[in-house]
């Protein structure tokens, strides 16, 4: 059969993504990838650790992810990005900062991480108060809260969980109910921590409702990548990556039936 017509396969432009070695949400971070760009994956090595600021700490040392970006290395990627919210807050802004060094070394490319996007982020939003939603623990979340507070940012308001495993498995119905117990007060927005906690189809249901903008780990730490390499995100109707979508009225909430939501 001549398959000369097909013309392909067209270029790609690679994302290398190092993540935990308990990450599951692989398809997630697909979603907000365009056709035109792979994703590179490869995870930390495994400890038998729990999640907790003990396990942020030890998938985040530098030798780690300098074998990590080493590996990515093979497949050329333009861009790499740690997907791990924790791991990348618990040294605070200088640690964060430190991570995107070391795996620029490794790799001669640039680096972002989780929560240095979500400062990013949170700058192209103009926010400066937030409300968070956590999976973890009471000392992982205030160590969050401990890092946006070094960028200038004020927490109005949180909730979280206490998991310390299998964060991958909580259903939307629990993080839509997180996020409406969290924002209280004057929240510019609501941020959703932790990479391994579902987050892409309730993102614009809760920005219906609550009239805010609602980022995720997983959405910004793709939007970041993405910017490095000039194009966009793509999702659903979303005031990060949709500037159309940072002014009101917002659309109507799409019916709880829609896939995944229930």
């Amino acid at each position: 059969m001549d398959v000369s017509f097909l013309g392909g396969p067209h270029p790609q432009r690679g994302v290398g993504v190092v993540a935990p070695f308990d990450f599951a949400l692989d398809r997630e971070l697909w979603r907000w990838v365009p056709d035109e760009v792979s994703l590179h994956l490869t995870r930390t090595p495994f400890v038998p650790v729990e999640v907790s600021l003990d396990l942020a700490r030890l998938v985040s040392e530098h030798e780690t992810l300098g074998d990590a970006v080493r590996a990515l290395n093979a497949v050329r990627p333009e861009v790499v990005a740690y997907a791990c919210t924790s791991g990348s807050f618990v040294g605070g802004i200088a640690g964060e900062r430190a991570m995107c060094e070391a795996m620029t070394r490794a790799g001669e490319l640039p680096s972002v991480t989780t929560s240095g996007a979500l400062l990013e982020a949170l700058r192209e939003l103009g926010v400066h108060r937030i409300a968070l939603v956590t999976p973890y623990t009471d000392s992982v979340t205030r160590s969050l809260e401990e890092y946006v507070a070094e960028a200038g940012i004020t927490v109005t308001g949180r909730a979280h969980m206490g998991l310390t495993r299998h964060i991958w498995k909580v259903p939307y119905r629990d993080v839509v109910d997180m996020a409406r117990g969290a924002v209280r007060g004057a929240a510019d927005a609501l941020f959703i921590s932790c990479t391994n906690l579902p987050t892409y189809d309730v993102i614009p249901q809760l920005e219906a409702e609550l009239r805010i903008p609602v980022i995720s780990a997983n959405q910004v730490t793709m939007w970041a990548a993405l910017r490095h390499l000039g194009t966009r995100a793509v999702g659903p109707y979303q005031a990060l990556i949709d500037v159309s979508a940072r002014a009101r009225p917002v659309p109507p909430v799409l019916p709880e039936e829609q896939e995944g939501w229930a």
